[in-house]
């Protein structure tokens, strides 16, 4: 207390006229609002009750913050509740001022900046946003809407702010809302929305990051937000909008210049290494990765540091750093603050001045004040300094001869051919590029691109693949802002252009797929399935089933882009990436069929006593998929199939089953405006495709056990539950467990086997010299050799293709070399899938990533390994043939 009346004019006159608060130190920091409204008489009109509950909170919350007693996000937090509490009552009086017989509604604050993220200063203004519904904001007889907001919003900004015998209560800006100096103080909420939707700046984008409904109408304030929330929150990056960002701080900093340097008179707000740039460090983070993870959606900055750090986007050390100079500024802010209860951030430049900030903080004098800041700000500057880039802009390519001699000085080896994609490029020929910020932005990476394409496997067909891209693309601006602002990204994708012309297609049809390896984890093995389907479940506030579609579809699509590249760049092994396919298509499968059930139930209800269960066969049972593979699906039901649902609508079990099979078998393969999901083969259900979508588990066990064919029992071998309770799945896997160890028909398994095998030779030949699925000797040869042994011996029983193998080989059915064939060929069939679909042999480029997918030393020595795998299988599969006599 000593150090406010001795270094502090105003909170020594609050002392002087509110000595009561000094008593009740504790009970204020407990209950602050409380406290301040203590001993008010009832009849003092609002706008004095206000004023006087201010000075309070402004006392209580001093002598909280100097004793020690509150840290820094309590401090904020009982100034910006105060506000919420003070802004909400005035909404309230302007509102029954007009219409005292009306309820208060129509009218909400969107609080935005500091009071929007609750982390108020001790003197500050309060950044609103004014927004009036038309339909229900009370108003006077003949009066229009819009007249009657206005005066609302006069009226609060005047019981807030208007200086009086008792103060005032906050300074009111509302200069944040769209054109400011063109439109009303309390806009219309639908056409705020459309702004926001249409026609707002990237800078308006930032400032939301910090926005909540701060008072009024609560419902009217969640709808706009809820509205605007895609347009805050983009999934797809936009490093254009993100430069311009950082532009504002090169601007604060040069219109500021006189404050930039350390010392008195130093800028604690807009100075290099202040607070202003600890917030735009956060915010820039939160606007690249906040569209993908919900968890950095916080408006408060040390919270949003804190989420940075924990999810991986920021360097930990950093965000430590950033949170401790933020709570030093934040704290010597709020002492120049206290001292005249002026909304000042600067140190003062006399001596005498800052000796009396530092005493308040209980420092010794403005030289050891400033010599404890000195180095907090200079660690956030150079932090900062490196997201901003302070190099400048990026140099320019010349045209012409001075472009082709970049080109060879670069390397490239066709630069004739480079200098005419490029110059097409520059020419504005197509719709992505026709616009002057779109050929800015491939200027600004031209030099990046082409040193990245320079030392591609082949930078002509990577070239020619961006071509192809930039052709389909309707909008190539943030695609070549997220190239100049990740080099890396620009190598990979180089290498992935090379290589993978499954992965370019991909690309060419949505290029946003990029932005899903700028995920630090992207490279790193794919999540449990229960991760993922967490992820994918995740929803938007007031997304519908419609947006689940297109919300999954994207997040698939990235994942398996991520899981693509992986392969191309030579950091994962292709059987993990196999499985990592097939995690990402379970969890899609989960999340679709929960609300399509879902869905499906608000029309028609439950069958009682039944539920579907998604049966996974082929290789989506094995748990092993490729990039191209279609998902083979059985759907079954429990329960009496002379059941009926109890929904509005009411259908038979058969009937509402085989509905809910073909709404879900949609919600995975229909295409939306995220693109295609999976291609969904049903056949391998009983009767195939002449039988119903979905049967009963009872008809399926009759069926399996009475009529099916041997192929369908080999089949059946890679079958797995999928969907569906814990119970639903055990009596599943119950059955086929039962069928597979020999209720079922007699036949001659091996015999059948060989005629089918031979018959799918003559119908569906090798599509290429490296099918290694179709060839003699590949994967289906060692499927089936697998299968026919399963079958006969009623062992390794596991839809895991290689742990059945694995089994087999400890039973001794099957030498120890076929887990290495297993393997070799899984590995190169996952591999071509991605870089040779037509089962050609690759360019030599390719052919040396080929290798080094399978473990191989050389292409030669992949060949190789190639024809001595396909004989070991050869052999197997005959043996296997001669040796089984049936069952």
């Amino acid at each position: 207390m000593s150090r406010a009346r001795g270094n502090a004019p105003f909170l020594d006159s609050l002392l002087a006229r509110e000595p009561q608060i000094t008593q009740n130190v504790d009970a204020f920091r407990r209950d602050p609002l409380l406290v301040a409204a203590q001993d008010i008489a009832p009849e003092t009109p609002m706008a004095s009750r206000l004023r006087i509950e201010r000075r309070r909170v402004a006392l209580g919350t001093a002598l909280c913050d100097l004793s020690g007693a509150c840290d820094l996000m309590q401090v904020t937090r009982i100034l910006s509740d105060f506000a919420d509490n003070a802004l909400d009552r005035a909404i309230r009086t302007a509102i029954f001022e007009r219409t005292p017989d009306a309820e208060p509604r129509g009218f909400a604050a969107i609080a935005m900046g500091k009071l929007g993220g609750r982390e108020l200063n001790y003197s500050s203004d309060i950044d609103l946003i004014f927004l009036a519904d038309p339909e229900t904001l009370p108003r006077r007889t003949r009066e229009e809407p819009g007249e009657a907001a206005m005066r609302v919003g006069r009226r609060v900004v005047e019981l807030l702010q208007t200086r009086d015998a008792d103060g005032y209560v906050f300074r009111v800006d509302l200069r944040l809302r769209p054109s400011p100096e063109a439109t009303p103080i309390a806009l219309p909420v639908d056409a705020a929305i459309s702004y926001y939707e249409s026609q707002a700046l990237a800078w308006e984008r930032a400032a939301f990051i910090r926005s909540r409904v701060a008072a009024g109408d609560r419902a009217l304030g969640e709808y706009f937000l809820e509205a605007i929330h895609p347009f805050i929150w983009r999934r797809a990056l936009d490093f254009g909008a993100i430069r311009e960002i950082r532009a504002i701080s090169h601007r604060i900093r040069d219109h500021y210049s006189q404050t930039q340097r350390f010392g008195p008179g130093y800028d604690l707000k807009r100075g290099r290494g202040g607070i202003r740039e600890i917030e735009f460090f956060a915010q820039i983070h939160q606007l690249i990765h906040g569209g993908r993870d919900p968890g950095l959606r916080v408006p408060a900055t040390l919270r949003a540091l804190a989420a940075l750090a924990d999810a991986g986007w920021i360097d930990g050390y950093d965000a430590g750093g950033l949170a401790a100079a933020y709570d030093v500024l934040r704290r010597i802010e709020h002492r120049a603050q206290m001292i005249d209860d002026r909304q000042t951030h600067i140190l003062p430049e006399d001596a005498e001045a800052l000796d009396r900030v530092a005493a308040l903080d209980g420092v010794a004098n403005g030289r050891a004040l400033l010599e404890q800041l000195r180095p907090q700000v200079e660690r956030v500057g150079r932090i900062y300094d490196g997201l901003v880039d302070d190099d400048g802009e990026t140099a320019r390519l010349p045209q012409g001869t001075g472009l082709e001699k970049r080109l060879a000085d670069a390397g490239f080896a066709d630069v004739p051919n480079a200098l005419h994609l490029i110059e097409k490029w520059r020419s504005g020929r197509y719709p992505a590029l026709r616009t002057g910020a779109a050929r800015d932005a491939l200027e600004d990476a031209l030099p990046g691109m082409i040193d990245a394409f320079a030392d591609a496997p082949e930078p002509a067909a990577a070239l020619a693949r961006v071509d192809t891209l930039l052709s389909r693309l309707p909008s190539a601006i943030n695609f070549f802002r997220l190239l100049e602002a990740q080099p890396a990204l620009a190598r990979l994708l180089s290498t992935i252009l090379s290589h993978a012309p499954t992965l370019s297609e991909a690309l060419a049809r949505r290029a946003e797929l990029l932005d899903g390896l700028i995920d630090a984890t992207a490279l790193d093995p794919m999540p449990a399935t229960e991760v993922l389907a967490a992820e994918m479940a995740r929803r938007e506030p007031g997304s519908d089933y419609q947006w689940l579609l297109d919300h999954v579809r994207r997040i698939v699509g990235e994942r398996r882009f991520a899981l693509g590249a992986q392969i191309v760049a030579g950091v994962s092994d292709p059987l993990e990436v196999s499985a990592g396919y097939a995690r990402v298509a379970e969890a899609a499968i989960d999340v679709l069929a929960e609300a399509t059930v879902a869905e499906f139930e608000a029309d028609h209800g439950r069958v009682p006593g039944c539920e579907l269960v998604v049966l996974a066969l082929g290789r989506m049972g094995g748990g092993a998929l490729t990039h191209a593979s279609d998902l083979d699906l059985v759907y079954l039901f429990t329960g009496d199939y002379s059941a009926e649902s109890n929904g509005r609508k009411p259908l038979g079990a058969v009937t509402y089953f085989n509905r809910l099979g073909q709404r879900i078998s949609s919600a995975l393969s229909a295409p939306t405006a995220a693109g295609p999901l999976y291609e969904v083969d049903t056949r391998l259900r009983p009767s195939g495709a002449q039988g119903p979508l979905a049967v009963s588990l009872e008809g399926f066990r009759r069926y399996q056990e009475e009529s099916a064919w041997t192929w369908e029992h080999m089949a059946l071998t890679r079958a797995r539950p999928i969907f569906g309770s814990d119970a639903a799945r055990a009596e599943t896997a119950k059955i086929i467990n039962r069928v597979l160890n020999g209720a079922r028909p007699e036949r001659d398994i091996a015999a059948d086997a060989t005629r089918m095998r031979r018959e799918m030779a003559a119908h569906k030949p090798p599509s290429g010299p490296l099918d290694v699925k179709l060839l003699d000797g590949g994967l289906v040869d060692l499927e089936f050799t697998v299968q026919v042994l399963q079958l006969t011996r009623h062992t390794a029983l596991d839809p895991d293709l290689g742990d059945a193998i694995d089994a087999l080989i400890g039973e001794g059915l099957l030498p120890r070399g076929l887990r290495e064939a297993h393997d070799f060929l899984s590995r190169l069939l996952v591999t071509m899938r991605l870089v040779a679909p037509d089962c050609d042999e690759p360019s030599p480029p390719t052919r040396k990533l080929l290798a080094h997918a399978v473990g191989a030393e050389s292409w030669e020595a992949a060949v190789a390994s190639l024809e001595a795998t396909r004989q070991e299988v050869r052999q197997c599969w005959a043996a296997v043939r001669r040796e089984s006599d049936g069952e």
